[in-house]
């Protein structure tokens, strides 16, 4: 039987760029001098922490497979150069195949050199992950000796597979398993972590350290959620969600207990107080949803380098909720918010716009586009739906002119119900550069709008939203006395129905068997199926659903088949 011991680990939960090899080497540096100040022996890294992640089709371009190659190498050595070459460093990065194809691996870092190398075994190829598009499978596990303890390696979708590298780290009887990984968030992902990497300490019988990374791209925000357990599945830390930071953390293993492909040290480290991290407090639901759609709208901006950001604010429950989000991801002196009222808005759609960016603090214009709009009707000799749409259009225009002239980035408000139906005019409402609610459903937007207001409240804050706003009955106002009631069913049912069709993926006859009117059923279901168009066209948003529309749910756009 193996004797026991100690180990303090470091595991760095950071936010990379994608493409930004210096910065993101500038970052691992950073937590490699924490690390070492806190008298860790490793520390983790994220998945692919020295690319960022997903890289997606750049893992294709050869130059950087090899700027990444390089990179890690001059990091091994400036890490050394630092004095922290004692320290061994789990550091995420691009290689390739000795036949130049593009592999997702983990170096192993110690006294400025890359003593060994893990690559990525199981690589996911569903929803947003399309892994097998751009890598090549590693086929060996990988055991290394620090401090005396066998240490096992895996990367993200290693341990949601059964079998494989996590099967074989049972069989060699590591003392640890550290795991890096890119997880994007979504709704009650959280807890399916929290079971599964319990269930895979179980299985290696020892401690297990899933280390995640934090940050927006693109359409994905990751909320890190590094979790650390025992070899019984006890959870024993767990790092704040959508924070960055370094937790350093004692954990009892066993010493030498496996036959290890590497031993960089074999001497086990001297008893000390121990350091225990505590378990950070789970966010609510919508405070986890809010605390995403800020971060996802945070770092589109501050990464593709935006100073501000514009969006038309009409008085209603969407645009207000997006001018809420934006104010707290970037500072409302950088959102910029234009009333455009027509002939058909109501005075009350105003005065609640008004409201809102008094209670937000942001910059607030109101151009009237009534006059443009009555010049186009007269050239065009337009009317009825066309007219309404022309006035969207206008909309769009007058913001995407402004974005020209003064560089601010367009969002758009549309949320995914309505995106779901087609709800939405094309080169209208739905221009703009990023959606930060288009993953939410119209319920889960009063939903969001309420909870905010009641945080303000406990603050001592001014709720950013007018109540008015939130609880008035939704219009377009493009038309008079128009509602979106007049084209579409009760929100409440439309988003129950819109649920199963679409991120449960049911089908029309899941839809009846919930007891939906069929008629109802067939008219969602229509709708959903003719807006694909529309869809393919709208500016990217921030996920947070298991099935967002983009790269989780991908149909296409001719199709003649119908469910109805």
């Amino acid at each position: 039987m193996s004797q026991s011991g100690q180990i303090r680990v470091a595991l760095a939960q950071i936010n990379p760029i994608v493409g930004d090899l210096k910065k993101n080497a500038d970052l691992v540096s950073k937590h490699a001098f924490d690390a070492a100040n806190a008298g860790a022996v490793i520390v983790v890294y994220p998945e692919m922490i020295l690319t960022g992640y997903p890289v997606e089709d750049l893992a294709n371009r050869a130059s950087f497979r090899e700027a990444s190659i390089a990179a890690v190498s001059e990091l091994a050595t400036r890490i050394n150069n630092e004095g922290n070459g004692d320290l061994t460093l789990l550091v995420g990065y691009l290689g390739q195949t000795q036949g130049g194809k593009p592999q997702n691996c983990v170096a192993v870092i110690y006294r400025g050199e890359i003593v060994a190398t893990y690559i990525k075994h199981h690589l996911p190829n569903y929803g947003v992950f399309d892994e097998y598009r751009n890598f090549t499978p590693g086929a060996h596990s990988l055991v290394i000796r620090v401090c005396g303890v066998d240490i096992g390696i895996a990367i993200c979708e290693d341990i949601w597979q059964s079998g494989g590298p996590v099967a074989e780290l049972a069989k060699r009887n590591i003392g640890l398993l550290l795991v890096p990984n890119g997880s994007p968030y979504e709704i009650n992902k959280d807890d399916a972590r929290l079971t599964l990497v319990k269930q895979r300490a179980i299985e290696v019988n020892a401690p297990l350290a899933y280390v995640n990374m934090t940050g927006g791209q693109d359409d994905l925000v990751f909320d890190g959620d590094t979790i650390v357990v025992s070899s019984s599945g006890d959870l024993i830390a767990r790092a704040p969600q959508f924070e960055d930071g370094l937790m350093v953390i004692d954990l009892d293993v066993k010493l030498a207990s496996s036959d290890p492909d590497l031993i960089i040290s074999n001497a086990p480290i001297l008893k000390y107080k121990k350091i225990v991290p505590g378990v950070a407090r789970r966010l609510g639901d919508l405070e986890q949803i809010w605390q995403g759609l800020v971060i996802g709208l945070r770092d589109y901006v501050d990464k593709n380098n935006f100073k501000s950001v514009i969006l038309g604010i009409s008085g209603g429950i969407d645009s207000a909720l997006v001018a809420a989000l934006a104010a707290d991801a970037i500072g409302a002196d950088k959102v910029h918010g234009i009333a455009m009222p027509s002939k058909y808005s109501s005075d009350h759609s105003l005065l609640d716009a008004k409201e809102l960016a008094s209670n937000i603090g942001l910059n607030y214009r109101i151009i009237q586009i009534t006059p443009m709009v009555a010049n186009l009707i007269e050239n065009l000799r337009v009317d009825g739906l066309a007219e309404e749409n022309l006035q969207a259009r206008v909309r769009g225009l007058t913001l995407m002119a402004l974005s020209n002239q003064e560089g601010h980035l367009v969002l758009a408000t549309g949320n995914k119900s309505e995106l779901a139906v087609g709800y939405s005019t094309m080169y209208g409402d739905a221009v703009g550069g990023f959606a930060p609610i288009k993953d939410l459903y119209k319920t889960q937007v009063w939903q969001l709008a309420t909870w905010r207001n009641e945080l303000a409240i406990l603050q001592g804050d001014t709720p950013p939203i007018p109540e008015n706003s939130i609880k008035k009955e939704p219009s377009a106002e493009l038309a008079p006395n128009q509602k979106d009631s007049d084209s579409l069913p009760e929100y409440k049912l439309l988003d129950q129905i819109l649920s199963i069709y679409i991120d449960e993926d049911g089908g029309r006859a899941a839809a009846l068997a919930a007891g939906f009117d069929p008629l109802l059923v067939d008219k969602v279901v229509g709708l959903v199926d003719r807006a694909e168009y529309k869809r393919r066209q709208y500016p990217p948003g921030t996920k947070i659903s298991s099935r967002a529309f983009g790269k989780d749910r991908r149909l296409p756009i001719t199709s003649h088949w119908r469910e109805s």
